[in-house]
């Protein structure tokens, strides 16, 4: 596991470093969206320039094992989803072990709230925002995606506005923690710091912190891509909430990738990358009149 945080820590400072602003694009960085315990949470948010919108927005939610990684390394990405007509930010959240679960949910959905609050500033149409994020991050923008307008997650801050998302785009993320311990090279390490215990002891919070067990037909559509040999958050976790969400009679889909592991390394980025921005333009772009 400290391999594998330290390889993203890596991975965040690099694409930090990296960020070269289109010139179609206006980048501005470390805006304070809240400021739960003194912790001053402060988002990045890209936006094209051309167009006078409002536009469709999607929230981005780094992963790092719900005890690292930074907003930084989605940097590149919001500028990408600027260039395709998106105001994106990525979030920064609150990481265990000092802050434990539900601290991470109610950060993201402040910043949901805190887009709504700021949609005219920013011109964001209020009605079209997505998430999207990667490994715990994944597990997060899932759980937006099944909690909409659950009291005990919404957290502090333009409680005014609403915290459901219209659509979800969940990379590797898990969906049943309670499953977790047995099909992932780190969950013992990792989960009983978010949720302050394992299994033994704290098993009611593993599951009310499980997006599996938070659906119903409100659901947002989800795309989930995962990789056939995860051993970190096994396959299985993306059938089990794909296959339920379908239940609930909600849009979701899933698209596996053989023998790709966590962080679907080996996979071109361009393909993933088409694949989420053709879900998100699905659902959060007008259809044009024939």
């Amino acid at each position: 596991m400290r391999h594998l945080i330290a390889s993203l820590l890596l991975v965040s400072t690099i694409h930090a470093a990296e960020v070269v602003v289109p010139d179609n694009v206006t980048f501005t960085r470390d805006i304070e969206f809240s400021n739960p315990d003194n912790q001053h949470l402060q988002v990045n948010l890209a936006q094209p320039k051309e167009g006078k919108g409002p536009f469709p927005a999607v929230v981005c939610i780094h992963g790092g094992g719900f005890r690292a990684g930074k907003r930084e390394g989605y940097d590149k990405l919001l500028l990408t989803l600027a260039q395709h007509g998106y105001v994106a930010i990525t979030v920064t959240y609150r990481l265990a072990p000092a802050y434990k679960f539900p601290a991470a949910v109610h950060d993201c959905k402040t910043a949901v709230r805190w887009l709504r609050a700021n949609a005219a500033k920013y011109h964001v149409d209020p009605a079209r925002i997505g998430a999207m994020g990667g490994s715990a991050g994944g597990h997060l923008a899932q759980f937006l995606g099944v909690t909409a307008g659950v009291p005990q997650f919404e957290g502090e801050g333009n409680l005014d506005q609403s915290s459901a998302v219209n659509c979800v785009v969940n990379f590797y993320g898990p969906s049943d923690f309670t499953k977790s311990y047995d099909k992932s090279v780190d969950a013992k390490d990792v989960l009983p710091l978010f949720f302050g215990g394992d299994l033994s002891t704290k098993r009611k919070e593993h599951i009310i912190g499980s997006p599996l067990y938070w659906v119903t037909p409100n659901a947002a559509p989800t795309l989930c891509l995962h990789g056939t040999a995860d051993e970190y958050v096994a396959y299985e976790q993306a059938t089990w909430i794909v296959d339920k969400l379908k239940v609930a009679t909600v849009e979701a889909e899933l698209v596996g990738f053989e023998g790709a592991g966590h962080g679907l390394k080996g996979v071109p980025p361009e393909k993933t990358e088409q694949l989420m921005l053709a879900f998100f333009d699905r659902h959060l772009k007008p259809v044009a009149a024939p």
